[in-house]
């Protein structure tokens, strides 16, 4: 049971690691426009950001913790 645990909290991990990439790269796009009427999507995207990178923080600690 325990390898089913870790593998998906494996699964989770990655899934985390593809929607901080996308979160990231929306927000560089943002940024790099120069855009202030997308400010409150760019404030968006940075707490999205900050979650994932928590979440995945966790993840990791939590696949270490399973060995």
């Amino acid at each position: 049971m325990m390898k089913n645990d870790r593998a998906s909290l494996i699964a989770r991990k990655q899934e985390v690691l593809r929607e901080l990439t996308r979160a990231q790269r929306q927000l560089e796009a943002i940024r790099s426009a120069d855009n202030r009427h997308q400010l409150r999507q760019q404030q968006q995207l940075e707490n999205e950001v900050e979650q994932l990178m928590a979440e995945e923080y966790r993840l990791r600690i939590a696949i270490d913790r399973s060995r």
